[in-house]
């Protein structure tokens, strides 16, 4: 279940936002931005508030500068969380319509869409609400890495299960998942000789951070690309 500290700080969302494009992709609507001719894709899976997020899109596009192609797909069907606090917005109903499991769904058919046009690497970022859905397609070896950031909730049998490389990179301050628990599956992951895994908590920043900070604020950017720096450390070591 998500909670309150999900929807702290949302983004204004811009459909127009980005240097890529939008188009269908895997029977989605999808920001494409990269080489359209590069073997190697991630694969961004949005928080609550969806794919026009400007931060996601602006991350999406300094990934993609590194020779990635990176789509973003809409998972919500143009249904994202746009105000929290409207009286009229009741979380439990939206994540009744918008689960993990048909996220889940929904992604196996963007990588089939992937592996059909070429792509040869397939890696996943996950933020939030994507965190839960790319831990379950973490259990498969469709992906060749996986990037969980500020995870919600996820189990230990979910982390058990996990069959590919994968990064989670974590808040200190984080009430949805605490950063003891984070330590604890990090140990579990450390276990797991059969694969890679790196897991970091960066102190003083909360919940949401790698992509609702503010531009103006200094502090909250530098944790914010550091944590990019790791996402696209990790991609660059397993996506190849």
């Amino acid at each position: 279940m998500l909670s309150s500290q999900c929807f702290q700080n949302p983004p204004t969302l811009s459909s127009t936002c980005g240097a890529g494009t939008v188009q269908e992709f895997g029977g989605l609507q999808t920001y494409i931005t990269g080489s359209p001719d590069s073997k190697l894709a991630i694969i961004f899976i949005a928080d609550a508030f969806g794919y026009e997020a400007p931060n996601l899109r602006k991350l999406a596009d300094k990934i993609a500068g590194a020779g990635f192609l990176v789509v973003v797909p809409d998972f919500f069907y143009g249904d994202p969380v746009i105000d929290p606090e409207d009286p009229n917005f009741d979380i439990n109903s939206w994540l009744k319509v918008h689960n993990t499991d048909k996220g889940c769904e929904d992604a196996k058919a963007v990588i089939a869409a992937l592996k059909s046009k070429g792509v040869s690497a397939i890696g996943a970022a996950g933020f939030c609400w994507g965190g839960m859905v790319l831990v379950k397609l973490a259990s498969s070896t469709d992906l060749h890495a996986a990037v969980i950031l500020h995870p919600g909730p996820i189990t230990e049998d979910q982390i058990n299960d996990v069959k590919v490389p994968i990064a989670i990179l974590g808040a200190e301050n984080d009430h949805i998942f605490p950063s003891e628990h984070l330590k604890q599956f990090g140990e579990k992951l450390s276990a797991k000789s059969e694969i890679d895994s790196f897991v970091k908590i960066f102190p003083g920043v909360a919940h949401g951070w790698t992509v609702k900070y503010k531009a103006d604020d200094e502090s909250a950017v530098k944790s914010a690309e550091e944590s990019h720096l790791d996402m696209l450390n990790w991609f660059t070591k397993y996506v190849k």
